[in-house]
């Protein structure tokens, strides 16, 4: 069934963009996703940000999926020496910053995954952006800066 649908998945506009100025911030970047970890390969390359990123979690690092926290405590054990109040989360969901939230991270909110605000905020989400490119646009007054 994905092999017949996989085809169609397109980037958000500007997502490497992004990853390149967050890394020129010096900032790491962790992926902590919900998705096996073959499936993580292929999205990566959909959003040519193969390179880009420091490190990442599949669901075969965690027993469940979010609203569980157990992605982000697998990427918090993968991330020694780094605290919780250091690490800021991109989700575009409620479930990214439910999951985030129980492990003590902040999350920023993405309205691209179809959620209204109201529900990203009551979850947790301390910003929210339109998507990617919002957030691009908008770096310099993001917490991603005072991170």
């Amino acid at each position: 069934m994905k092999e017949r649908y996989l085809y169609q998945i397109k980037a958000f506009p500007k997502v490497p963009q992004l990853f390149q100025r967050i890394r020129a911030d010096r900032i790491k970047i962790f992926l902590g996703s919900s998705a096996k970890s073959e499936e993580l390969q292929t999205y990566k390359k959909i959003a040519g940000i193969e390179g880009l990123i420091d490190g990442e979690t599949s669901s075969e690092d965690a027993e469940k999926s979010k609203p569980h926290p157990d992605v982000f405590q697998a990427a918090m054990a993968k991330l020694e020496g780094i605290h919780t109040s250091e690490v800021v989360v991109v989700g575009d969901s409620p479930y990214d910053a439910e999951a985030a939230g129980k492990v003590g991270l902040r999350t920023i909110g993405f309205r691209s995954g179809g959620f209204a605000e109201a529900k990203l905020r009551a979850a947790g989400c301390i910003a929210i952006y339109d998507g990617p490119a919002d957030l691009l646009a908008r770096y310099d007054g993001s917490v991603l800066v005072k991170a």
